[in-house]
């Protein structure tokens, strides 16, 4: 690339899941206008997330250069499913591992800088620091993502501020709080990333204004000193079906069923059931009578490549009699979240609303159940639950201490599958998926912020 030819666009992701899989997303929209992309991270973490990859294939887009550095997380503990509460603290060793990319990330920094016109520098709220040294560069610019819903900032935001924005909106004034939600660990590494949060020159958000609209307006006017683009989902809105060889095995027992009568239990790469819960809602999906497909596997380690892997306990002969019933059917390993919301056989889904999970949900059209877990999840729940009602709660975060009995499951589960209700829930979620899909398309909501943003930084 010779001096001063183009924009270069670096991407600094967090080591975990949910935070590299929608930072890799992003490389691919703006890869899309002819820019290229560099998304770095250990070898470990670049591994985890191209093989997790879902709806487009990484290797057609030549403008997209991966970065693996040789560092290897220094211990990978197994989450506890028995801590007093979810937040994974055993993955707090990734705060730990990420301070090691400083001097790595510099260095390609430092290189990018002297052939490109403009460096710009996209990192996670949560790696800052890593960035920090970035202002010793003569064109470079940096923007923090924000891995979470736009309600969840706001709200948050609005709080800490002393609820001088007038919102008009009852919700916000019943939000659960934040105990319980975070460890003292990560507030405190949070803390860290302030002082070099303030050199940034913009937020990036994966949301759209057509569901968030009205709390992306309230945060603009909290953060009126920076630049803001909601510019989400980042996700595909349409899946190609794969060659039958190449599919999961849990799709064929999909193909079999019929229009929106399965429900997909799942909650994510962070949450670990104890044997007690695990039995509980086995026999909450059973008694429900409804179709499911149980992704049931233990949380994510920081490596998740060492290490064995607790299987949770199930009642004896479970797995096969209801795969046998042709009820439903248990996956014990990774699973492909967004092709099996984006079958026409899936109606609901029973989710712990990390955001992630909400925006594909939303993106398929795909109604919830919500069990929030840890950190955001409150709030997302509370986003699906209470504002764009297209949702029902499993389990009030006020009772998060307590086992959830199998008839709160049983009663949950029919609600939304099996009642006019949940019916009506189904007509509101697939309202937002036919607005998410038009928000990217061209002349879109999203689709116009995302030009806004590249024009922002190939001025």
């Amino acid at each position: 690339m010779a001096k001063d030819s183009q924009v270069c666009v670096v991407m600094v992701p967090f080591l975990a899941q949910g935070h590299l899989g929608q930072l890799l997303h992003l490389s691919h929209l703006i890869s899309s206008y002819n820019i290229p992309v560099h998304y770095v991270s250990t070898a470990t973490h670049i591994h985890q997330t191209t093989s997790r990859n879902q709806g487009w294939e990484l290797q057609s887009f030549e403008n997209i250069h991966i970065h693996e550095f040789p560092i290897q997380p220094s211990h990978s503990p197994p989450p506890d499913p028995k801590a007093p509460t979810k937040f994974p603290f055993h993955l707090e060793p990734a705060l730990e591992t990420s301070v090691h990319l400083c001097e790595p990330v510099f260095k390609l920094l430092t290189s990018l800088s002297a052939t490109a016109g403009r460096l710009i520098i996209i990192h996670d709220n949560l790696m800052s620091y890593v960035v920090q040294d970035f202002d010793s560069l003569p064109n470079a610019e940096t923007y923090s993502f924000q891995n979470s819903s736009v309600f969840f900032y706001f709200s948050h935001y609005w709080n800490l501020t002393g609820r001088h924005i007038a919102a008009d909106d009852q919700i916000l004034q019943q939000l659960p709080g934040v105990e319980g939600c975070f460890s003292s660990e990560l507030f405190a590494f949070a803390e860290k990333q302030k002082v070099h949060v303030r050199k940034i020159s913009g937020h990036l958000y994966n949301t759209s204004r057509s569901i968030e609209g009205y709390y992306f307006d309230l945060l603009q006017e909290l953060q009126l000193s920076k630049k803001q683009w909601a510019i989400g989902p980042f996700n595909p809105v349409e899946i190609c079906k794969k060659p039958d060889d190449k599919r999961h095995k849990c799709l064929e027992w999909l193909d079999s069923q019929t229009s929106n009568s399965v429900i997909f239990v799942s909650f994510g790469t962070t949450t670990s059931l104890t044997n007690k819960q695990a039995h509980a809602l086995a026999v909450g999906l059973e008694k429900s009578c409804q179709k499911f497909i149980w992704v049931l596997r233990d949380a994510d380690r920081v490596d998740i490549f060492t290490g064995e892997v607790r299987k949770p306990e199930l009642p004896e002969g479970y797995e096969d009699r209801i795969l046998k019933a042709n009820q439903g059917m248990i996956v014990r390993d990774w699973a492909p979240q967004l092709e099996i919301l984006a079958h026409t056989f899936t109606g609901g889904f029973m989710s712990h609303c990390g955001w992630n999970s909400c925006l594909e949900s939303i993106t398929m059209g795909v109604p919830i159940a919500a069990w929030p877990m840890h950190s955001d999840q409150p709030r997302n729940a509370a986003l699906i639950t209470k504002v764009l009602q297209s949702g029902t709660i499993v389990k009030d975060w006020d009772e998060r201490n307590d086992l959830v009995e199998s008839l709160i499951i049983e009663n949950a589960v029919k609600k939304l599958m099996a009642s006019r209700e949940g019916d009506e829930m189904r007509k509101r979620a697939a309202q937002f998926s036919d607005a998410i899909k038009k928000s990217v398309a061209e002349g879109g909501v999203s689709h116009i912020e995302l030009d806004s943003f590249v024009a922002h930084i190939t001025r």
